[in-house]
């Protein structure tokens, strides 16, 4: 029997066909409780959320609703990024250790800023055994990370960063711009802007996180069933449990690579800015030229943690695998379990989707495809 739900929201008329799609992923994709969100030409058109926002049902998914987005708060990290590039406070050429003398050991010395949020400094996993306790404690982990070898030559090639981008991002903003990007993205962007969106959560605010669901099996076939050195120090040192999440010493935790909260609208209004101007109401944060050089892809290539071709930008997935439409310019990044975010600079279009079921696609969850679909669809019949 098909558990009821009920779509809440608005939806510009062009976009019934995104309403249709999202409604669908209930009906046949077992969603649970989601939201979605398009920008288009800096306008929100569709702003829609559903469902429930707890495992028993008995929690209706709300306008306020956040949930943890996994990795789409990278892309998050790299907007806070361009903004203090934009700011003249870095250049993305700029080496890491101008900022960070320490992080130059065992040969890092010529990382950039560029080449560090890109995944090709080496530093994909750490190489002692950790704990997600190590992670939580920011001081140690960069001080782990500075330090240590990388498991390849930087520059040459890229890995997925999948936990220690956060740790390595974090203290490099920091001493860069004075704050961690926590504190800069509450005060320069979710404050000012009214976006529901922060990495970590206060515990006052653990009431309005949804409770994530995981699936039965999170394997993917593509995977190597023997993994290397680097997936193994990238992916399963710690293993994460996506349960965690849901824990209040998982909100307590501020580290930028997993631990993002946000709804839909607030990532979709991020992703229109860098999809238009660089305005975000009426605040004029980035240039088109900082967008460019944010988005522009850095490395292309075999990606060592993924095992799959992968395009980098500057903390950004340059889209690959038509994960984000039929547009080579479009730009995101993508969390685990299904949650994306991401721009298209050439259709104006900023677009979103979280849920708390999380599925077991390691690229392109049907869920989202449809919803991006549906999106391109519309654009094309409101030309």
């Amino acid at each position: 029997m098909t558990a009821t739900f009920s779509l809440e929201g608005h939806c510009d008329p062009r976009f019934e066909a995104v309403r249709d799609a999202f409604r669908a992923n209930f009906e046949n994709h077992g969603e649970v409780g989601a939201g979605v969100a398009v920008v288009h030409n800096g306008s929100l058109v569709v702003d829609l959320w559903g469902g429930h926002a707890d495992a028993g049902r008995r929690r209706p998914w709300a306008q306020d609703t956040v949930t943890n987005v996994w990795s789409t708060t990278k892309g998050v990290a790299a907007i806070c990024f361009a903004i203090v590039v934009e700011r003249g406070l870095v250049s993305y050429d700029d080496r890491v250790a101008k900022f960070w003398p320490e992080f130059a050991a065992n040969g890092k010395g010529d990382v950039t800023v560029a080449q560090l949020l890109s995944h090709q400094s080496g530093l994909c996993g750490f190489r002692e055994p950790i704990t997600l306790q190590d992670i939580a404690d920011q001081e140690k982990a960069e001080r782990m990370l500075a330090a240590q070898a990388p498991f390849w030559a930087p520059g040459t090639h890229c890995g997925y960063h999948a936990v220690t981008y956060g740790p390595l991002v974090n203290a490099l903003f920091r001493r860069i711009e004075g704050r961690t990007l926590a504190r800069f993205l509450d005060e320069e962007l979710a404050g000012p802007c009214g976006l529901e969106i922060s990495i970590g959560l206060p515990e006052s605010e653990a009431h309005r996180a949804s409770e994530l669901i995981a699936p039965p099996n999170l394997s993917s076939p593509d995977a190597n069933p023997i993994p290397s050195s680097e997936q193994q120090a990238a992916l399963a040192n710690p293993v994460l449990n996506p349960l965690d999440a849901n824990t209040a010493a998982w909100r307590w935790m501020q580290v930028p690579s997993v631990n993002g909260f946000a709804t839909a609208r607030a990532l979709a209004r991020l992703y229109g800015m860098m999809a238009g101007d660089g305005s975000l109401d009426s605040k004029h944060l980035l240039s088109t030229q900082t967008i460019k050089q944010a988005s522009g892809v850095r490395i292309a290539g075999e990606d060592l943690v993924l095992g799959l071709q992968a395009r980098w930008a500057a903390g950004f997935l340059a889209n690959t695998h038509n994960v984000y439409g039929d547009n080579d310019a479009a730009f995101g990044h993508s969390g685990w379990g299904g949650s994306l975010a991401y721009a298209d600079p050439d259709r104006k279009l900023g677009v979103a989707y979280v849920m708390n079921a999380m599925g077991q696609n390691l690229v392109g969850d049907p869920r989202g495809l449809a919803l991006i679909a549906a999106t391109i669809e519309s654009i094309g019949r409101s030309c």
